[in-house]
């Protein structure tokens, strides 16, 4: 596994059809998974289990306890 520690995200975006295709994904209902990108080009995207079959969604709580997720615009 990477090490993500002490790395920088530069972006947050939308998975591109691309990378939804590298990954042998199709848009999932609709929707496309949110990718975090690291200044190194380091990419993380969720997945819906363990195995890699399909997109997920990424959910957070803030720095004041706030539960948040990322979704598609």
């Amino acid at each position: 596994m990477t090490d993500l520690e002490n790395k920088t995200v530069s972006e947050v975006r939308q998975m591109t059809d691309a990378e939804l295709e590298r990954e042998g994904w199709d848009h999932y209902r609709g929707s496309t998974p949110t990718v975090l990108v690291f200044e190194d080009g380091t990419r993380v995207f969720p997945s819906k289990d363990p195995e890699g079959n399909g997109p997920g969604a990424l959910f957070g709580i803030s720095n004041d306890d706030q539960a948040f997720r990322f979704a598609p615009k």
